[in-house]
């Protein structure tokens, strides 16, 4: 087995989707909510793999460390809020050298920022 490790950052939506609604369309939101995903664990055991899940912030940490640490492959399946957006992002249109770093107003989640 390859030990290859895939980290999903799982809002329950479609994520790229519904951060273009918040951001772009005033928060309308059409058919970015995925009501019934697939569990993510199940499905990596399925397949053979490890499938390991983190709900809360203080379970990322020690979940990366064991996850990284498998000599199989590994799905981490990362629950974050709905409304948390991936940043960096290239605006429609724009060239990456005009990249959107993060959304006015953001908060810094990490430790000591």
């Amino acid at each position: 087995d390859l030990p290859v490790k895939i980290v999903i950052l799982n809002n329950g939506c479609l994520g790229m989707v519904r951060q273009w609604q918040q951001l772009f369309y005033d928060r309308v939101y059409a058919f970015s909510e995925l009501n019934h995903g697939p569990d993510f664990v199940k499905l990596a055991e399925a397949y053979g793999a490890v499938g390991l899940r983190a709900t809360k912030p203080e379970e990322v940490e020690p979940l990366l460390q064991k996850g990284l640490s498998i000599r199989k492959p590994v799905i981490m399946d990362f629950h974050v809020e709905k409304e948390e957006c991936v940043y960096p992002m290239v605006l429609p249109g724009a060239p990456i050298t005009e990249m959107l770093m993060a959304q006015e107003g953001a908060v810094d989640h990490r430790k000591g920022k």
